[in-house]
C-alpha cells in the first residue's frame, strides 16, 4: 500500500475506516475496547504458536501445554437434562490421536458436526478415562485456502471475547499494519541507541507478525519500556510540579532539645513502649518534608504491626502543635471507628480534640461533628469519604492522612486536599506491603518512606494450614493455650461482601463456639452491623482480659492490637485473599509471646492451595505481596479491573520489572537536561506523558 492514503491517518482514526473494517466489524471490536487505529495496534497477541513446527500428537506427555493439528476423527455428546452437555472430539496427525473435551459449549458441537478437516488446538495434556485428552482446549479451523508458507510461521493468539474470533482479529490487525506510517517515531534516535530499542513501525509489525522469536521479544521490550517511560515521565513532572507549589511551612521543633518539646518526645511520654529506629527515621523524614514550604506528598508503607500509625500520629500531632488541623480519611466506617478510638485515647491526656465524621451518624452527631470540624474546636477529624462530601469544611487543614491508600482514588485524594487551608502537606499510608514495581506505577509521584522493622521482642508467628477434617484437633489445641491464659480470635467465614449476611454468619458461629466448642469459656461477639458502642464494649472487655475467645469478622484486620491475643483460628481460609489472611495475621504477634494462627480450609481451587501454602511457609509481608500480585495480577490487587482505573495496556509488572527501573531512571535523566520538555525532539514525549496524566488525573490508579 503506498503512503499517500495514510498520511491522512492517524492513531486517533475510527477503527472502521481501516480498510476492509467496517462499521459491522467495528461494533465487534469494540467488545474489546478496540476503537481506534491506535487501539487496534496496540492489542497485542498474549501468546504466539510456532506453526512451522507443530508437535507430533504421538509424543506428546501428561502436564505439557501444546499447540496440537490434527484432523478431526470423532465427535460425541452427552446432553445431562438439556442444562449441561459435554462434547468430546478426538484428533489425529498420523503420530498418534489424542482426545478433546469441552463443556456446556453447544456451539462446538454444531461448529464440527460434518467437519472433517483439520484443527489446531491448544491446552494442557491430562490424562483421561480413555487415553490423553485437553479438557476445555483453546481451538481454530485450518483453512485449506491458506498460502503454506504464510501459514508455517510464527501466529499471534489474541485475547478474545464471545462472538469475536481469532481469524477476524488477525485479519484486522493485519490491515492495520498497513497504516504504519501514521504513527511518528516518538522517540529521539540517540535515545533509542542509548537504551537499545528498536523503531516503533518496525516493533509494531514485529510484534502482530513475527520474522522470529528474538524479533518478537525485541519490539515487545520496545513497547513496554516506552510504555513505562511515559508513565514515569508524567508521574515524575507532577510530582516535580507539586513540589513547586507554595504550601505550609510547618515550625516542628527538632527531636534534641532546643526549650521546645518534639512531637515525638510528647508520644513517648505517653506510651508504654519505645519507638523503633526505622519509626524514629520516617518521623524524622516526614517532619523534614513538613518543615518545607512546598506540599508534602509522601508513601508510608509497612508491614503489619510495624507502627505504621502511630507515626502518622505523630505527624497529625505535629501540625495541631503548629496552630493547624488534621484529618485521617479511611475507607471503612469500622476502620474510622478503629482508628477514632484509638487517637481519642492517644490524645486525650495531650489535651488533643478528636472527632468522628461518617456517614451513618445521627443527624445530631453529624451536625455537631461538621460545627466542630468548621470552627476548628476538632483539632483531629477522623472519617470515611464523607470527609470530602460537600458541607464538610475546616478552619485550617494542614496535614491530610489517607489511610489504606490502595482503596481511594487520586479524585478522592484531591478532593480532601482542596478543603485545606493553602495546599495543605499529604501523608498516605498502606498497611499492604506493595512490591516496588507496584510503588513505581500506582505512587511514583510520591516520596517513599518505610518502615522496615518490627518492635524488639516481637516473635514471628507460627502458621499452620489444617483441612476442615483436622477441626476438633486444632481447638483442642486452642482450648489449652487458653487455659494457660492465652487470648484467641475466632474469625469466621468470608461468606459475602454483604456485611449483613457475614453478621449473621459471625453470630452462628458465635453460638456454636459458646455453646458447643469452649462453653467453660469466655466468649464474646464483635462484627460490622453492632451498634458502635457494642463494638467498642466487645473490644475493650477483650482488651481488659475479661474474654478469653473473640469470634469476629474482618472487622479486626486493621487497627486492633491486644498484646495478650496470641491465637487466631481463621474457618475457610481458602475463601480469603493473600493480603487479607497476612492483615488478620497480624492482629497476633503484637506481645512477646509467641504467637499462632490456624488456616483451617481446604484447597479448593490451585490458587487457593499456593495461597494457603504461602501463609504458612512465611511471614514477610513483601514476598506474601508478591505472591499476590502473581496469582491475581495488579488489576485484581489494587481493584483497577473493576474501577476502570488506569491499566498498563502491554506491560507486566511481575515479568518487566528491570525494564520499569531503566525507563524511571531514563524518565529522570530526561527530566533532569529538560524538565518542561520543551526542545523539539522531546515534544512527542511531551505529548504522551499528557496523554497518562490526563488518565491518571481521571481515574484511580490504586
Amino acid at each position: 500500500m503506498s503512503d499517500s492514503p495514510s498520511r491522512k491517518y492517524t492513531p486517533q482514526t475510527d477503527v472502521q475506516f481501516v480498510k476492509g473494517v467496517g462499521p459491522r466489524t467495528a461494533k465487534l471490536l469494540a467488545k474489546l475496547k478496540i476503537g481506534t487505529l491506535g487501539d487496534l495496534l496496540y492489542y497485542l497477541p498474549r501468546r504466539y504458536e510456532d506453526r512451522s513446527n507443530f508437535q507430533p500428537i504421538g509424543e506428546v506427555k501428561p502436564g505439557e501445554w501444546v499447540s496440537l493439528k490434527g484432523r478431526v476423527i470423532s465427535l460425541d455428546s452427552r446432553d445431562r437434562g438439556g442444562r449441561f452437555m459435554i462434547i468430546k472430539a478426538a484428533i489425529a496427525d498420523g503420530s498418534g490421536a489424542i482426545g478433546l473435551v469441552w463443556f456446556n459449549q453447544r456451539w462446538i458441537k454444531r461448529k464440527l458436526t460434518g467437519f472433517d478437516g483439520e484443527i489446531i488446538v491448544y491446552g494442557q495434556v491430562k490424562e483421561g478415562q480413555w487415553g490423553l485428552q485437553i479438557e476445555s482446549p483453546e481451538w481454530e479451523t485450518v483453512d485449506p485456502d491458506d498460502d503454506p508458507e504464510e501459514f508455517a510461521r510464527i501466529t499471534p493468539v489474541y485475547p478474545l471475547t464471545e462472538g469475536v474470533g481469532q481469524m477476524t482479529i488477525r485479519r484486522v490487525a493485519k490491515r492495520g499494519l498497513e497504516y504504519l506510517s501514521a504513527f511518528s517515531e516518538p522517540l529521539p534516535d540517540s535515545f533509542l541507541r542509548k537504551h537499545r530499542l528498536r523503531p516503533l513501525g518496525w516493533s509494531l509489525r514485529q510484534i502482530h507478525s513475527p520474522d522470529s522469536d528474538e524479533a518478537r521479544e525485541q519490539a515487545r521490550r520496545r513497547l513496554v519500556f516506552e510504555e513505562f517511560f511515559y508513565l514515569q515521565v508524567a508521574l515524575l513532572m507532577r510530582q516535580r510540579e507539586l513540589g513547586l507549589q507554595r504550601g505550609i511551612a510547618f515550625d516542628i521543633p527538632p527531636a534534641s532539645g532546643g526549650g521546645r518539646v518534639s512531637p515525638a518526645e510528647e508520644l513517648r511520654a505517653v506510651l508504654p513502649w519505645e519507638f523503633t529506629d526505622a519509626q524514629d527515621r520516617v518521623m524524622e523524614e516526614i517532619f523534614s518534608d513538613m518543615r518545607r514550604p512546598h506540599p508534602m506528598s509522601r508513601l508510608l508503607q509497612g508491614d503489619v504491626g510495624s507502627g505504621k500509625t502511630i507515626v502518622a500520629a505523630a505527624a497529625m500531632l505535629a501540625a495541631v502543635r503548629c496552630g493547624y488541623q488534621a484529618a485521617l480519611m479511611a475507607p471503612t466506617e469500622i476502620l474510622a471507628e478503629q482508628h477514632y478510638t484509638n487517637f481519642r485515647r492517644l490524645f486525650q491526656p495531650l489535651g488533643v480534640e478528636v472527632d468522628l465524621l461518617v456517614g451513618k451518624q445521627t443527624k445530631k452527631q453529624k451536625e455537631r461533628a461538621l460545627q466542630r470540624t468548621a470552627d476548628g474546636k476538632a483539632q483531629i477529624a477522623v472519617g470515611t469519604h464523607a470527609l470530602i462530601q460537600e458541607g464538610v469544611q475546616f478552619a485550617k487543614l494542614g496535614l491530610v492522612v489517607v489511610d489504606e491508600q490502595h482503596r481511594f482514588g487520586v479524585m478522592q485524594r484531591a478532593a480532601l486536599r482542596q478543603k485545606g487551608y493553602g495546599n495543605p502537606d499529604v501523608l498516605v499510608m498502606t498497611a499492604t506491603p506493595i512490591p516496588r514495581s507496584l510503588t513505581l506505577t500506582v505512587y511514583g509521584d510520591l516520596d517513599l518512606s518505610v518502615i522496615d522493622e518490627m518492635p524488639p521482642g516481637r516473635r514471628p508467628v507460627k502458621t499452620h494450614w489444617k483441612l476442615p477434617s483436622e477441626r476438633q484437633s486444632v481447638y483442642d489445641g486452642v482450648r489449652s493455650l487458653l487455659k494457660d491464659g492465652a487470648q484467641a480470635y475466632i474469625v469466621c467465614p468470608l461468606v459475602s461482601e454483604s456485611e449483613k449476611m457475614m453478621a449473621q454468619a459471625a453470630k452462628e458461629l458465635y453460638d456454636r463456639t459458646r455453646e458447643d466448642v469452649f462453653p467453660e469459656f469466655r466468649v464474646g461477639l464483635l462484627h460490622g452491623q453492632l451498634k458502635s458502642k457494642a463494638k467498642e464494649e466487645a473490644m475493650d472487655a477483650f482488651r481488659a482480659g475479661e474474654l478469653d475467645a473473640l469470634v469476629t469478622t474482618t472487622v479486626i484486620e486493621v487497627g486492633v492490637d491486644v498484646a495478650n491475643a496470641t491465637v487466631m483460628v481463621i474457618e475457610d481460609a481458602n475463601r480469603f485473599g493473600l493480603a487479607q489472611l497476612h492483615q488478620l495475621r497480624g492482629r497476633v504477634g503484637r506481645g512477646r509471646k509467641q504467637s499462632y494462627c490456624v488456616l483451617i480450609g481446604g484447597a479448593s481451587t490451585p490458587e487457593a492451595e499456593r495461597r494457603l501454602r504461602v501463609m504458612a511457609e512465611t511471614t514477610d509481608g513483601f514476598k506474601i505481596a508478591e505472591e499476590d500480585l502473581r496469582i491475581r495480577g495488579p488489576g485484581e490487587l489494587y481493584g483497577t479491573k473493576q474501577s476502570g482505573a488506569f491499566e498498563l495496556r502491554v506491560a507486566d509488572l511481575i515479568q518487566d520489572g528491570r525494564l520499569l527501573e531503566e525507563a524511571r531512571q531514563a524518565a529522570i535523566a530526561l527530566l533532569k537536561k529538560d524538565p518542561e520538555l520543551s526542545q523539539p525532539a522531546h515534544q512527542l514525549i511531551r505529548e504522551a506523558a499528557e496523554q497518562n496524566r490526563t488518565r491518571l488525573a481521571r481515574t484511580d490508579v490504586s
